[in-house]
């Protein structure tokens, strides 16, 4: 049974009990509470693809987010989200739970997941290739991710590539991208049918909109990916498109740093990378053209 086939009432009814609701994100499954309809509302729209799974089973996270019982709820109410027991965010504003629930999902995978090798890269597929995106915050990753996944490319992932240490092989886990500030508008001109959620504007990171993640790639987030194409985004106005093979040693530092748990990981984390950079083709993009850099990249993955 996938969320889809429950309506926004069983939803609620299911998520407001005591047991909550699993759901399955691909390599994870979390146990969801929460009595918050308006967030559960949007949490529908955005996760209708995903699997819902049997009560009995064991998940990975336990997450609840509900509003304080305090004076708060009469002026101001709040929001807090609690995972696996503990509240490491500050409560936020009633109405800015779906980008709270992100920010908690986000912070139990990086702190659970430590047995993958987990980098800060988004990840597509297409003719059983991976490309990895990896990208500090403000290079434009996730406005390119979303525009490839809307280009035939299978989504496996915006914010975390997962890699099986027995394999090397990549986890998709195809969650609602967040998009951000200008990156909204620009997305919805390059297609019109991608379903964004409400916008939260006065984040941390400013305006935030979720995009959902195309069906068919959610419905094939059990199938694993071979790394084969890294290329390092970068967005910068006004640019012409300018894609240049990556030195394998630098590549090999900017893939390093854009972990978040290469130094944890020790040996492992170290055999790893050096693959990856000995199979893959690496590459530096700098582009302010989508279609263009989507052009490039569908060459170079032809190519290999």
């Amino acid at each position: 049974m996938k969320i889809a086939h429950l309506t926004l009432k069983e939803l609620i009814d299911t998520a407001s009990s005591s047991s909550g609701i699993n759901v399955d994100v691909g390599p994870f499954a979390f146990n969801l509470r929460s009595k918050e309809k308006t967030f559960l509302s949007t949490f529908r729209d955005l996760y209708i693809d995903f699997p819902v799974v049997p009560s009995d089973e064991v998940v990975d996270f336990y997450i609840e987010l509900n509003s304080p019982n305090n004076l708060r709820k009469y002026f101001g109410p709040q929001v807090n989200v609690t995972l696996d027991g503990e509240q490491p965010f500050q409560p936020f504003a009633i109405t800015h739970g779906m980008p709270l629930f992100e920010w908690g999902l986000n912070w139990c995978i990086a702190r659970q997941g430590q047995h993958l090798f987990m980098l800060h890269s988004a990840v597509l597929e297409r003719n059983g290739k991976a490309l990895i995106l990896p990208a500090v915050p403000g290079s434009g990753k996730s406005t390119l991710c979303s525009a490839i996944a809307q280009r035939g490319w299978r989504f496996l992932s915006d914010e975390f590539c997962m890699i099986r240490p027995s394999d090397g092989q990549i986890l998709p886990i195809p969650r609602p991208t967040p998009l951000k500030n200008e990156s909204i508008e620009v997305i919805k001109d390059f297609s019109p049918d991608a379903f964004i959620g409400p916008l939260f504007p006065k984040t941390r990171k400013g305006t935030i909109g979720h995009l959902r993640a195309p069906s068919d790639s959610v419905a094939s987030m059990k199938k694993t990916a071979t790394p084969a194409l890294i290329v390092f985004p970068r967005y910068e106005s006004g640019s012409t498109i300018n894609l240049k093979p990556l030195n394998k040693s630098y590549a090999f530092l900017k893939l390093t740093t854009n972990s978040f748990n290469y130094h944890f990981q020790g040996q492992t984390g170290f055999d790893l990378v050096c693959k990856m950079i000995s199979e893959c083709d690496t590459y530096d993009l700098v582009y302010s053209n989508l279609n263009e850099a989507i052009a490039c990249i569908n060459q170079i993955n032809d190519d290999l």
